[in-house]
């Protein structure tokens, strides 16, 4: 399911040198450079490439083009024995999950209710870099990301500590299609163990209490809707994937772009909110943690180009993989250097996030955005106003093949003797937090 990525390795910029140049960063997680042109085509297996923004958008807000992502297919296949989680449904089905569960993720709602919770989390996981002196990141934003999104879905009430690594143990077991092979079953039966003790250690006990006592969060929702303790694993297990994993990654590659960049990171540090949500969607811009989106058609889908002419016409039931690194490097829309870092980047398009196919679009556009952004900037923040923290070495990169993706490890950071002893930050009080 993973293999390296050769990444080269920078040194951190000095500071003048950074200050003097506009275009700050380079693209770092990209497996390969992708091109840019033709900007829709098909292969000789009859799959559609899109790598243009506006071509894409089309395709993702489009009734004729249904998920076919994170081995959405392979689940189609299967006897329909229960609900569809959201991350596979679509049309009507798809659309009041979406409204009766939006509730949880609003931007409102996030600062409200989880700002607290992650301030506290964050300065734990800060106390031990202090303590340590030296640390894994990735370890940092792994338990970062599970706490934050284990409170929003309602998995709080664990028999044992560890669901981080449970979660993290999907990833071993790459199947890619069932066949004769002795590794694909061993792979099976490691998977189906992996989900057993998740069910058993994490899902089931969250469920028995909020049986007792409802919450505010997903679990409570899907149980209040009559959803059985089998759909309720399968949706935990997809926000587990498609949403903690992810945002793990995404704090760690922001952190490595700050981390090598003085100029910036002081920039980060000192910028309002409104500048540093905008910096941290240009990083996933840049290095967006999912690297491919697919979709399948339903029905003929017309493509129109730049001038509203004909572009091109896609069959129903052909598969379309949807190049997001390309798509984010549009330079019709983001302007030159598109694969560099450049905070406050001018758009040339309309209503269109800075992160541009960061977080996706249309009907699936991640519903946690707005949790990955607030948690990210919380604890960059506090990561970063550290004296004497410092990048030991560039982390490892890893692809994987279930989310088309990177993954950085052994990301390891460490304080000078003379850093970290500051006092920690003080927690801005209700009056005056930041939205």
């Amino acid at each position: 399911m993973e293999n390296s990525i050769a990444a080269p390795e920078r040194e951190p910029e000095p500071a003048e040198q950074s200050a003097e140049r506009p275009w700050r960063g380079e693209q770092k997680t990209a497996r390969c450079l992708e091109r840019a042109e033709p900007a829709v085509e098909c292969d000789q297996a009859g799959v559609w490439h899109v790598r243009a923004f506006r071509e894409a958008r089309a395709i993702l807000r489009s009734n004729a083009a249904r998920q076919a992502g994170f081995k959405a297919e392979v689940l189609a296949r299967l006897p329909r024995l229960m609900r569809l989680p959201l991350l596979f449904s679509d049309g009507q089905e798809h659309q009041q999950q979406r409204r009766q569960t939006a509730r949880f993720f609003a931007p409102r709602v996030v600062s409200e209710q989880y700002r607290e919770l992650m301030e506290v989390l964050s300065e734990q996981l800060i106390e031990k870099l202090r303590r340590r002196r030296k640390v894994d990141l990735s370890r940092l934003t792994l338990e970062m990301a599970v706490r934050v999104a284990a409170e929003v879905v309602g998995l709080t009430d664990s028999l044992l500590p560890g669901m981080a690594r449970r979660l993290e143990a999907f990833f071993r077991y790459p199947i890619q299609h069932l066949s004769p092979d002795p590794r694909t079953w061993l792979n099976f039966l490691g998977l189906q163990w992996a989900v057993l003790r998740f069910y058993w250690l994490d899902v089931r006990p969250a469920i028995r209490v909020r049986r007792r006592q409802p919450r505010q969060d997903v679990i409570s929702h899907l149980l209040a809707q009559g959803y059985s303790e089998r759909e309720i694993l399968t949706e935990c297990v997809t926000y587990g994937a498609a949403g903690m994993i992810t945002t793990r990654e995404f704090i760690g590659v922001a952190a490595w772009h700050l981390l090598e960049q003085p100029v910036l990171r002081q920039r980060f540090l000192q910028a309002p909110a409104e500048e540093r949500l905008a910096l941290l969607e240009e990083v996933l811009r840049l290095e967006p943690v999912v690297g491919h989106l697919y979709r399948r058609t339903s029905q003929e889908l017309i493509l129109a180009g730049p001038a509203g002419e004909e572009q091109a016409r896609i069959p129903a039931g052909a598969l379309i993989d949807l190049h997001i690194y390309a798509i984010n490097a549009d330079e019709r829309v983001v302007g030159a250097q598109p694969r560099r870092l450049c905070p406050g980047r001018t758009l040339h398009e309309e209503r269109v996030a800075p992160s541009l196919m960061g977080f996706g679009d249309g009907v699936h556009r991640c519903p946690g955005a707005p949790i990955a952004l607030q948690e990210s900037d919380i604890f960059l923040r506090r990561l970063l106003a550290l004296p004497g923290l410092r990048l030991e070495r560039p982390p490892r990169l890893r692809w994987n093949e279930l989310i088309c993706g990177y993954e950085l490890r052994d990301f390891m950071v460490s304080l000078d003797e003379e850093g970290g002893s500051s006092p920690p930050m003080e927690m801005e009080s209700a009056a005056t937090r930041e939205p």
